[in-house]
């Protein structure tokens, strides 16, 4: 099976944006494109967290709205959160109302701070696992997402399955895993090669 569909402009795109027309944009602009920024890190990591379960889809119509609720998911904001703000946030019918989710931003949040400390940043962890030459993958998993799932859940971090950092390492561009003939794989090749790993 061909593994692109066209898109708007009749350019071949990642088969899984026909799952929603408002993949397109984010699959063009984001996915894929390699992130050094904390707070993105941390909100892709936070919102991959909320979607265990759900459909990207689901999320990706409420970002703004878990942007809102999370302080812009800001970790030294979220981190001071307490029993109040969780009430509160379930009451939220903007975001998904999951206690346990809701919960563990907070401590993720904690976690964060604490990992910020002991390694300079977020992407200093992170980009730390980036495989090497690997091409375009099916899985749902890899080595490397099941070795970060692994020392974040040593370190505390919660809804952090393997399965998830890969969506994660696949969304914040530590991998490029555009089809071979996605339109948009050889811009976010290009960018791989320019990004200034985080030391």
């Amino acid at each position: 099976m061909d593994d692109t569909i066209p898109g708007p402009d009749g350019r071949p795109r990642c088969r899984w944006c026909a799952a929603a027309p408002e993949f397109f944009a984010y699959h063009d602009a984001e996915w894929g494109f390699p992130v050094a920024d904390d707070r993105r890190l941390f909100e892709k990591l936070c919102l991959e967290g909320f979607q265990s379960g759900l459909s990207w889809r689901t999320i990706l119509a409420k970002r703004e709205n878990f942007r809102a609720a999370f302080r812009g998911f800001d970790a030294d904001r979220v981190a001071r959160f307490g029993e109040r703000d969780v009430e509160r946030l379930l009451q939220d019918a903007g975001i998904v109302r999951h206690r346990g989710k809701i919960e563990a931003v907070i401590n993720n949040a904690r976690r964060a701070l604490e990992m910020v400390e002991r390694e300079g940043s977020l992407a200093a962890f992170f980009w730390r696992f980036e495989p090497s030459g690997r091409d375009a993958s099916s899985a749902s998993q890899t080595a490397e997402s099941v070795a970060i799932s692994k020392e974040l859940k040593r370190r505390g971090w919660q809804f952090v399955g393997p399965t998830t950092v890969y969506a994660f390492m696949q969304a914040m561009g530590l991998v490029n895993d555009h089809a071979g003939a996605c339109v948009i794989r050889p811009a976010v090749e290009r960018a791989r090669r320019t990004f200034e790993r985080p030391g």
